[in-house]
């Protein structure tokens, strides 16, 4: 049966207040009196503190930024160029994505026992990209099976863990290693727009590597308590397709990120619950936990609202926006990872539901259990 045997995850060495990060980008954006208002409430009532970015400036005073000084605002208006922010994804995706795989196999398995590689990123690309670094950083096997899922966005680590157990049904002796790595902070633009304001807003840098296998159901590896993936279920509102968007331009990687999403996982997220639960034959009164990717706080206030959930059935998913905001598709393995943490100290029989959004709209879901 295929199970995830640990989750590792990383962050960037810079940690920065959420309040620094609104006073850098007042800076950036050259807001007036009542803009900066503005901003400042929408960060006040954002859910989170702290987020973590591979660039230092967020927290510096705007003599010492080192990356976007306004110096160097090119000809096209922008304060970093696609090949610049490309440049710095290359020099610390893969740094990054290591510490997480470390983190992941300590006391587990030899990493050169991964049979199969699976990279995940909407935020860098290149080609050779993350998967072979990794692959030569480790000393992997170069005959590895290796894909890549990419710019599928925040869900796109369930995806993942989708194909994942695809892998492990036709092959026994797998071990997969997904790795998804997402530096969102690059991307931050110079002009002040709605959808440019909430994405500055949200957005952060992290890494999650997951090591799934197959084994005997609930067994445990040392003392960590092993996920059993129980099924999976995913639809897309196609009415919201240009609400949530992720494109590439002259200017860098644009986010489209209306304020009509909360109001359109509102309306579908009662019935992609049911449609997932019916799936694998069980109720909504089976779940003990909940793994729900904060795209926002208004977000999650929707779906606890819609699903008639008690006020800490979404603990983890606030306490990971408050400490990192949203990573993107590493968030949700964030998440639960925490909730493995704590079903290791209380061992207890889990129902976990899972559920991450993305561009489309497209809503993706997993259903896991520990025994």
């Amino acid at each position: 049966m295929a199970e995830i045997i640990s989750i590792g995850t990383a962050v960037p060495a810079y940690r920065h207040q959420q309040d620094d990060i609104l006073r850098f980008m007042q800076q950036v954006h050259q807001l007036d009196e009542t803009d900066k208002r503005k901003l400042s409430f929408l960060y006040r009532h954002s859910g989170i503190q702290t987020r973590y970015s591979v660039l230092p400036d967020y927290s510096l005073p705007e003599e010492e930024w080192t990356v976007t000084q306004t110096a160097a605002v090119s000809a096209n208006g922008t304060l970093l160029t696609v090949d610049k922010r490309m440049a710095l994804y290359k020099q610390e995706a893969l740094p990054l994505s290591l510490q997480a795989i470390e983190q992941c196999m300590e006391g587990v398995m030899e990493v050169t026992a991964v049979t199969h590689l699976i990279t995940v990123s909407c935020t860098g690309m290149s080609a050779p990209g993350l998967d072979l670094e990794i692959i030569e950083a480790l000393q992997l096997s170069p005959g590895i099976f290796r894909t890549s899922v990419n710019f599928m966005g925040c869900y796109a680590a369930v995806h993942a863990l989708k194909l994942g157990k695809m892998i492990c049904d036709t092959e026994p002796q797998a071990k997969v290693m997904i790795v998804a790595t997402e530096l969102c902070t690059l991307h931050f633009q110079q002009d002040y727009t709605p959808d440019n304001a909430a994405s500055a807003l949200l957005f952060a840098d992290g890494s999650a590597a997951v090591l799934m296998a197959n084994q005997p159901a609930g067994t445990a590896t040392g003392s960590k308590p092993a996920l059993s993936i129980d099924g999976f279920c995913a639809n897309i509102a196609f009415k919201g397709k240009l609400d949530m968007a992720w494109g590439i331009s002259n200017k860098g990687f644009l986010m489209s990120l209306s304020s009509y999403i909360p109001h359109l996982i509102k309306e579908d997220i009662s019935g992609l619950v049911q449609e997932a639960l019916q799936k694998s034959n069980i109720n909504q009164q089976d779940i003990t936990h909940w793994c729900v990717h904060p795209g926002g706080r208004k977000i999650l206030d929707e779906i606890e609202h819609q699903l008639e959930l008690d006020a800490n059935d979404l603990c983890f998913s606030r306490k990971v926006l408050e400490d990192y905001g949203n990573m993107s598709s590493a968030t949700i393995l964030f998440i639960l990872k925490d909730i493995l943490a704590e079903l290791q100290h209380t061992p207890q029989p889990a129902k976990i539901f899972g559920v991450a959004f993305g561009p489309g709209l497209t809503m993706e879901t997993f259903i896991a259990s520990v025994k």
